[in-house]
């Protein structure tokens, strides 16, 4: 019999803290989760919810950085929680290519995730702030580093490769891939299920959120995804550009358009859905809006046209295909997303059922489909949870 641990699991974006209190023995039992939202901006909220859904505390926050929304955070869980946890897991967004499992926190490794700031510098000074604060809030508190890119570190060679010149490789370019935490608890799930693909099959993850990807998995393991060397690169996203031509990179920097600072802006928060829209990033809005407005139909059309594309490459990549798996925020809640893009997939096997498909979980599939579609919640924090205790028992 396991012995009971509390895991602290944070989760931190670029304007956000996501945070779980698990109890985590033969299973993981949920204590409270929450968020502070809109970090360095007005209108901030920070929300707390028990594990069926009721609220603890709601309350508006204005932080105006990180450090503001750490010790908010923080200091809610040691206020309202059982106690000090045994140990905080952390997501950190990119592993470059030394790190491709979760780590003890140490002072080296710290040290070696700032050098790959420039990898990803929406995301890990964040983490990196949060790890340290959670370091002198909770002193000798063992603290875990659950990278978002080591799921795919089983991709091959050829998959990884940025074609660019040998002494820029070095550096690590390369393609790395994300929202691994979130794949690696779809497979485990459905491993776990029985699912007759998930260890010996041909599967597509498309986590369709804000920032969007997928994964092509087989045999359980990561082949190829959408995303490269970083989370802005692959399908059109909510205020990402997605794969986009390095001529129009050049373009814009060689007519004055943009500095370094203005493009990766642009890149990040201005384009994909918002961009192309004029309008909103926000699926929702752009479904209301699209029979009036033809920049919002646009959008939605090149986004489900981006998927049904990717769905095709990374088909050809596994050499067929036996399933395809919608999460995410716009994966669970959308079904008119959903039968859009699976629309035009009947050439690969892929027949949705109408009914089934306004289901939020299940198999959505018709039953002659040659193809299984199906749609599960992901949760990276249960994911966060499990990593941080295999790390907890190797120590």
């Amino acid at each position: 019999m396991k012995p009971v641990v509390t895991i602290l699991a944070v989760n931190t974006g670029s304007s956000s803290i996501k945070f779980s209190l698990y109890e985590s023995g033969r299973k993981e039992e949920l204590l409270f989760s929450g968020s502070l939202t809109r970090i360095g901006l007005p209108d901030g909220r920070f929300s707390v919810m028990d594990a069926e859904g009721r609220y603890l505390d709601s309350v508006r926050v204005e932080a105006a950085d990180h450090e503001a929304a750490c010790q908010h955070v923080f200091s809610w869980v040691m206020n309202h929680g059982p106690g000090i946890p045994d140990a905080v897991g952390h997501r950190v967004v990119h592993g470059g290519p030394r790190h491709t499992a979760p780590e003890m926190v140490t002072p080296e490794l710290l040290d070696s995730v700032a050098d790959l700031i420039p990898y990803a510098p929406e995301h890990l000074p964040q983490a990196l702030n949060a790890i340290r604060y959670a370091a002198s809030e909770l002193p000798g508190v063992f603290q875990v580093a659950c990278f978002d890119t080591a799921f795919h570190s089983t991709m091959p060679p050829v998959a990884r490769i940025c074609p660019i010149p040998e002494e820029y490789r070095r550096e690590g370019v390369q393609r790395y891939g994300f929202h691994g935490l979130s794949y690696d608890y779809i497979v485990s799930e459905l491993q776990s299920q029985g699912d007759r693909f998930a260890r010996k099959g041909r599967v597509i993850l498309a986590h369709l959120g804000h920032g969007a990807s997928m994964a092509a998995v087989l045999d359980g393991r990561s082949v190829e995804t959408t995303m490269g060397f970083s989370p802005a690169g692959g399908l059109v996203m909510s205020t990402r550009t997605g794969d986009l031509d390095p001529g129009v990179v050049l373009f814009l920097l060689q007519q004055g358009h943009l500095d370094v600072d203005g493009l990766r802006n642009m890149v990040n928060k201005q384009s994909g859905l918002l961009g192309v829209s004029g309008l909103s990033a926000d699926m929702r809005d752009l479904l209301d809006a699209e029979k009036s407005n033809e920049s919002a139909k646009l959008a939605v059309e090149l986004f489900c046209y981006s998927a049904r594309k990717h769905i095709g490459a990374l088909a050809a990549a596994l050499g067929g295909l036996d399933m395809i798996l919608f999460t995410g925020g716009i994966g669970i809640h959308s079904p008119e997303i959903r039968g859009r893009i699976c629309l035009g997939l009947g050439f690969l096997g892929v027949n949705v059922d109408e009914g089934k498909n306004r289901s939020r979980s299940g198999t959505i599939s018709t039953d002659t489909s040659q193809v299984v579609v199906k749609v599960m919640e992901t949760n990276e924090e249960v994911m966060i949870v499990r990593q941080t205790r295999s790390v907890l028992e190797k120590d």
